[in-house]
């Protein structure tokens, strides 16, 4: 059996403990997250992100079939395809439904400003636009209703325009706000056709996967919506998160205390900032109870942007009349301001975010995503905005964010949705984090850890040699050694042309959940070696296998860099628990990963359940405790 994860390929083969998939070459140049086969780029090259996307394009509206985003136009054409204009005017075609291939430029058949859509084919068939589609046989004598049942609309919303093909009159395509309908048995059942078409109405990034939680976006016409951690078919409305919530009252209220036409918040641990469409700016030291005004600009506020963590640092984007960017920056919380525009190109900024140290500015433009280093880096601000999104779908950026940790960017396309990759001014700035799920935790003995920002040619953990297992240009992976002790770890980390010494804590354990970008966790079912997720949930009473990072020590002793052998793994010599929903469930072994290096394979007995649905994980390694993760369980 194959699979693949986040970029790793496995073979499953059978073990005499059961399934595992053990891989004889080294795994650990895998680019878990997502692929981290980078070109190597320094500027003015451009940056190349392996973007890995996150969530389709389809919305749960709870409709007879998944919807899409708005689409205003719809028409067969002389070459036997179907085209549409979606409501940002854009056009896509497809033949068979399956594919939709976006066109620059389409010429659209004139609009019949009557609501009646004739048959080419067959002049007794005609159907009405009037909300809901009406079809006639009899040349619009009598007439049935072919969208409305229980009093409401099969399609979701009001029709905006249907095509007949010049072929069947039986088979009709009709648009609107819920994306594009088929039906081939003239309207008696529709399908929604909305999976495979880029046309995702989302218009901010609200927050991004944390635990249970995975990516939310703010949908147009239908809200906040959620790609949930192991999902595979659809966004799903949900509720707002805090963040948002938060933003939306402290902007009610800054409109009411400042009494200006205040178009955009940013809110901080400390600081408060509110931008107005006239072009000034003030910054709040007390959660909005007292306001001073440090910027007046001639144009208009569009965006802002505060580091939660550090909120001196802010960035706000100005959308001038003559149509051109103009980005500021602020590190000391609004008493000065230093503009980065430079060489940005043309084009409405529409996101704004900018790493902890105030030296990496991200910006989500008409034109794509762009990167620039501040002084702050060494840098000369905005001289060389780098362009980031040469390798995704031509289309506007709408947002960017930076992770908590800095450590990957994710942003949103108009119609395309969210798409994630390793943040690239990690080039400029050597971090070391877990590989397991790119947070920074305390070294293991025999974790594996990523060092961002170089490319190793050797390593040592004090005196003792931590085996490199993966380089490129923006990162390296190493092994800390099984027989390390201490409270630190002295890390000696040796390049092509510079040679880096770090320290990081060292604990006997440092548990984490291998996780990709949206969160999903890498789970596997015993019986089957397949990958568990919200279309393969785990079944009451199985037994599924966790790979994890950060266990420790093994019994018996085990050398770094080694794979582990597939009979007879070295077991865990912590105290491994395990729990769902918070409740303890057995742990049949804890083990080195057969035929992995730094991967450990925990093996968890469920109990028969009577709640299902979506439940929290999480391990426990000599009391202390991993990253939560979302299992989905089903009876």
């Amino acid at each position: 059996m194959n699979g693949e994860f986040g970029g790793i390929q496995w073979t499953q083969s059978m073990c005499q403990d059961g399934p595992i998939a053990p891989r004889k070459a080294l795994l650990v140049g895998f680019a878990l997250w997502g692929g981290l086969s980078w070109a190597q780029s320094l500027a003015p090259t451009p940056l190349r992100p392996d973007w890995q996307r996150i969530g389709g394009y389809a919305v749960d509206r709870s409709l007879s079939s998944l919807a899409g985003g708005p689409v205003d136009r719809v028409w067969f054409t002389d070459e036997g395809t179907v085209a549409v204009r979606t409501r940002s005017g854009r056009y896509f075609v497809t033949a068979e439904f399956e594919q939709w291939k976006p066109v620059d430029q389409l010429t659209e058949p004139d609009l019949d400003p009557r609501p009646l859509r004739f048959s080419p084919g067959d002049a007794s068939r005609v159907y009405a636009l009037v909300g809901d589609v009406y079809r006639s046989d009899d040349g619009g004598l009598h007439w049935t209703n072919m969208t409305r049942h229980r009093r409401r609309s099969l399609l979701g919303a009001p029709v905006r325009d249907l095509a007949v093909s010049p072929e069947d009159p039986d088979h009709i395509v009709a648009v609107n706000d819920c994306g594009v309908w088929r039906s081939v048995d003239g309207g008696f059942s529709w399908a929604g056709v909305n999976s495979m078409l880029p046309n995702l109405a989302a218009r901010r990034l609200l927050s991004l996967p944390e635990g249970m939680r995975g990516v939310r976006v703010l949908l147009d016409l239908v809200g906040v919506v959620e790609w949930a951690p192991g999902e595979r078919d659809a966004w799903r409305p949900t509720e707002d998160p805090p963040e948002y919530a938060a933003e939306r009252s402290a902007h009610r209220a800054a409109r009411a205390s400042l009494g200006a036409p205040i178009s955009v918040v940013a809110l901080g641990d400390q600081h408060l900032y509110a931008g107005a469409s006239d072009g000034r700016i003030w910054v709040s030291l007390d959660h909005g109870a007292t306001w001073r005004l440090v910027r007046e600009e001639q144009s208009a506020i569009a965006v802002l942007f505060t580091v939660a963590s550090t909120s001196r640092i802010a960035a706000a984007a100005l959308e001038r009349s003559d149509g051109g960017p103009r980005v500021l920056l602020t590190l000391d919380g609004g008493l000065s301001w230093e503009d980065l525009t430079g060489q940005l190109p043309a084009g409405r900024v529409n996101g704004l975010s900018v790493d902890r140290d105030g030296g990496a500015v991200y910006v989500a433009t008409d034109r794509g995503v762009f990167l620039t280093f501040t002084g702050v880096w060494g840098g000369l601000a905005g001289s060389d905005w780098i362009p980031l999104s040469t390798n995704l779908p031509s289309a506007r950026a709408l947002d960017v964010r930076l992770d908590e940790a800095d450590n990957q960017v994710y942003i949103l396309l108009e119609g395309y949705g969210v798409f994630a990759a390793p943040a690239p001014h990690r080039f400029r700035q050597v971090r070391v984090v877990s590989v397991a799920d790119y947070r920074e935790r305390p070294a293991a003995p025999g974790a594996l850890l990523s060092v961002l920002g170089a490319r190793l040619l050797r390593a040592r953990a004090g005196l003792l040699t931590a085996p490199v297992l993966h380089a490129s240009e923006l990162e390296s992976h190493i092994q800390i050694p099984f027989s390390i002790s201490g409270t630190a770890a002295v890390l000696d980390l040796e390049g092509a042309t510079q040679r880096i010494t770090l320290q990081v804590p060292l604990e006997p354990v440092a548990p984490a959940i291998f996780v990709d970008p949206s969160g999903t966790p890498l789970l596997l079912d015993s019986a089957t070696g397949a990958l568990l997720d919200a279309a393969n949930p785990a079944r009451s009473g199985t037994r599924v296998q966790i790979l994890a990072a950060g266990l420790g020590r093994v019994i018996p002793d085990w050398e770094a860099g080694v794979a582990a052998p597939v009979d007879a793994p070295p077991r865990v010599a912590a105290r491994i628990r395990a729990y769902v929903d918070r409740q303890p469930v057995e742990v049949v072994r804890a083990v080195l990963a057969p035929g992995y290096m730094g991967f450990y394979l925990v093996e968890v007995q469920l109990p028969l359940l009577a709640v299902y649905g979506p439940a929290e994980l999480y391990l426990e390694a000599d009391g202390r405790e991993s990253n939560r993760v979302r299992i989905y369980l089903e009876p």
